[in-house]
Parts: structure tokens; sequence; C-alpha cells
């Protein structure tokens, strides 16, 4: 059984490529959340924030994993623009419960006040096509 992880750390174009090559991790997608602007996109984020969705499969990773890389993968204890925030868009009781206490561990551990916002998931909105796999794609490119 697949479940959805969705995570808001920075540009998303990074993370995509970072998480989508984890054992366990079956897609990546990114998209915009966190907001209450319909439809938006990269030309209008409204308040929305850059987004990755990760379809996993808790067998192989467990969320946990999924929010240690989180972590691991930017500076979560500064303060960035709604586009670029940290954040932890939860689907769950037990994903937020999870993503709390890693959070506080995180905050005792860095010694720093960690900016991470947690939320329960609201509405995913795919970004451009031209946003999915761009690393990638940008590596494909050269390689030409």
């Amino acid at each position: 059984m697949v479940e959805t992880a969705t995570f808001a750390l920075g540009c998303f174009w990074g993370p995509d490529d970072y998480f989508s090559k984890l054992p366990g991790v079956v897609r990546t997608r990114v998209g915009y959340s966190g907001g209450s602007t319909e439809n938006p996109t990269y030309t209008y984020l409204g308040d929305h924030t850059e987004t990755i969705e990760i379809e996993f499969d808790p067998s192989i990773i467990s969320y946990e994993e999924l929010l240690n890389h989180f972590f691991k993968k930017h500076n979560a204890g500064i303060v960035q623009s709604t586009q670029y925030k940290s954040a932890i868009f939860t689907h769950n009781e037990k994903q937020y419960t999870l993503a709390e206490k890693r959070k506080n561990q995180e905050q005792e551990k860095t010694g720093k006040h960690i900016m991470t916002i947690i939320a329960d998931a609201l509405t995913f909105y795919e970004a451009e096509e031209y946003h999915q796999k761009y690393l990638a794609k940008v590596r494909s490119k050269n390689r030409e």
C-alpha cells in the first residue's frame, strides 16, 4: 500500500530530484500547497508554497525516514518567503504526531528555533509540466 508525504523545503526542483532517488519512493511530483488561492501557477502563487508530493512504500521507507531526509536537506531554522517556506503538510494524525516529534528533536539537536510549519495537507495543485523532474531534464539535455 502506498502512502503520501507532502513537504515544502525551498525551491522544489532539488527536493524532487533528491527524494525521487530514495529506495521506497514510488513517485514524486512538484506543485503548490498550503494556501487558499485557487489554481495557483508559478507566476501567480498567491499564498501557496512550492511543495513536493511523495508517494512511498512504507514497507521500504518509513515516514520517519522521510522526515529525517526532510530536515537533512534544508535549513529549517531560517525564515523564508511564503514561496519557499519550510512546511510539512500531514495527511493523517499519525503523520502529524511524528512530524511534531521530529521537529522537536531537530530543535533540541540544533539549539535553533525550527521555523517549519506543520499543518494539514490541503489541496495539492500540480505545477506546470516544465517543473516536473526539472533537474533530470536539465542533466539529460546537457548530455546531448
